[in-house]
């Protein structure tokens, strides 16, 4: 029986061991160091604009920018392409790095042996091609973003030519808004089994990321489909304490347990137990998908 919660207690025993038994600061700053690349690029910031409800604040007149903006167009679009050239190297740049951390902090919780040089080379071609089917969906979730923002703009237009929201305006937010809602639905579906279970099979088997999807599909997935999104929504659930703690960890060291990599080290046995929650919850479909390889504690 594939359950959803008889995996967390086995995770918080994992966890506790290879953190805490025996405690290494040296363990901690590496397995720390390969969490912060495999969550690189995900991660937010805070961001505060002052106080929304004061309404007695003066609106910027930004009418000088635009106008010089209107007198320098070709080097406003220049400027431009350069910014989105640089953008989209960092986003490739991300993706690449957490690619490998992904196989490396996965290897460190698997094995209580952290490391960064040896895995690195040895999880090169699995994180390669982690690396490029991972840049295909951001690129496909770009493509999914610019036509519904384009039709949704096609739809409306005769409205934003009258300036005004009428029944054009209203079929183009609910057309391109329920499109918008459906791509993001099935490419958010497509990564959390990406990171949560293909990338544990690939580095379990060392199979290719298309031979993952196969196993996933045939072996795993038939018949258990619903133990998946329960597992996912138990995960959703079990972030909300672990939210709290952060924001907790963040408030009481000043803001300076929010620096990345520092970040990482310091909330590191949450990042720990919720890796090690599904290769529990994968060790439920048998034997050979046990792949927690620390010895189990003593009775």
């Amino acid at each position: 029986m594939i359950s959803i919660t008889d995996p967390i207690q086995p995770a918080l025993d994992h966890t506790r061991r290879i953190l805490f038994r025996p405690f290494s600061w040296r363990k901690w700053f590496v397995l720390g160091f390969a969490a912060f690349l495999a969550q690189l690029g995900e991660g937010g910031a805070f961001n505060v604009n002052g106080n929304p409800f004061d309404h007695a604040q003066s609106v910027p007149d930004f009418s000088p920018v635009t106008s010089w903006m209107s007198a320098h167009l070709p080097l406003v679009i220049a400027l431009g392409a350069i910014l989105f050239v640089l953008f989209m190297g960092l986003v490739v740049l991300f993706l690449w790095l957490s690619s490998r951390g992904q196989f490396l902090f996965l290897d460190g919780v698997a094995r209580d042996q952290p490391g960064i040089v040896e895995p690195w080379a040895r999880f090169r071609a699995l994180a390669d091609q982690l690396f490029r089917f991972r840049l295909l969906l951001f690129l496909a979730t770009v493509a999914l973003l610019a036509i519904c923002g384009g039709l949704g703009t096609l739809i409306a237009l005769p409205d934003i030519h009258a300036r005004t929201f009428g029944a054009q305006a209203l079929t183009a937010l609910l057309a391109a808004g329920g499109l918008l809602a459906l791509g993001l639905l099935i490419l958010t579906a497509v990564r959390l089994l990406l990171v949560g279970f293909v990338v544990p099979v690939m580095y379990h088997r060392n199979l290719d990321i298309a031979a993952a999807w196969r196993v996933l599909r045939r072996e795993l997935l038939p018949g258990n489909g619903w133990r998946f999104v329960g597992f996912f929504l138990m995960n959703l659930l079990l972030w909300i304490p672990a939210l709290l703690l952060i924001l907790a960890g963040v408030c009481l060291t000043c803001c300076l347990a929010a620096i990345p990599y520092l970040s990482s080290v310091v909330f590191l046995p949450i990042f720990v137990f919720f890796r090690a929650y599904g290769l529990t919850f994968l060790a439920q479909f048998g034997e050979d998908w046990r792949i927690i390889q620390a010895p189990e504690p003593a009775a």
